[in-house]
């Protein structure tokens, strides 16, 4: 269990996922660049969060609740939990995150959703089995189970994040296509890392002969 000062943003575990430098700049360095991927994806949050609540029939809606886990160390905030009125009277939470873009090909959006199913868990006493995306490009819902194996990622990846921020040491930068939508790419500069090896090779060749 973690106390309430060593909690970190449920955020950074997509964070971490996306690149673990992005996350360290952005977590350990406070490095942040906006571009217009990100200005856009914020302007949504922003829209959504302004909601308030709202009650549709047997679905009670929360925007913008707040999120805790002692077990897994994080807070942050869900964009909606829409809770469904079940036929024993019980609601049944079902967390709902806003995207500009369109679903990614790796797991780092479903940890983050995943991640605040946990959370909704261990703050409610009741089991979150599935939640949805909504993505602005495709402009419909992509729901999500919660099983097992994304379970697992998103505990592993908790504890990786906790790792990665406990120290003081930055990630080397490593370039991929991935990087060209980062909006820190001006500033971690990951087209240099190749050059930057071939000098520090031939720097030691050098002063080995």
């Amino acid at each position: 269990m973690y106390s309430e000062d060593d909690l970190l943003m449920i955020s950074a575990l997509q964070h971490l996922l996306f690149c673990p430098r992005q996350c360290a700049l952005i977590h350990l360095e406070q490095i942040w660049t906006e571009n217009r991927l990100t200005a856009e994806g914020r302007l949504m949050h922003e829209h959504v969060h302004e909601a308030g609540s709202d009650s549709r029939g047997a679905v009670r809606i929360e925007y913008d609740m707040p999120l805790r886990s002692l077990r897994l160390g994080l807070l942050g905030r869900a964009d909606v939990v829409e809770m469904q009125r079940q036929p024993d009277k019980t609601w049944q939470p079902f967390p709902v995150e806003y995207k500009h873009g369109k679903p990614k090909k790796d797991d780092s959006d479903l940890v983050q959703l995943c991640a605040q199913a946990l959370c909704l868990e261990e703050m409610l006493g009741c089991a979150v089995p599935a939640g949805a995306f909504y993505y602005g490009v495709k402009k419909r819902r992509t729901e999500v189970a919660f099983d097992q194996r994304l379970r697992r990622v998103t505990e592993e990846a908790a504890v990786q994040l906790h790792t990665l921020l406990a120290g003081t040491i930055t990630p080397a930068p490593e370039y991929n296509k991935r990087c060209e939508s980062c909006s820190l790419i001006d500033t971690c500069l990951p087209q240099t890392a190749g050059r930057r090896g071939r000098v520090s090779n031939y720097m030691t060749r050098m002063t080995t002969l």
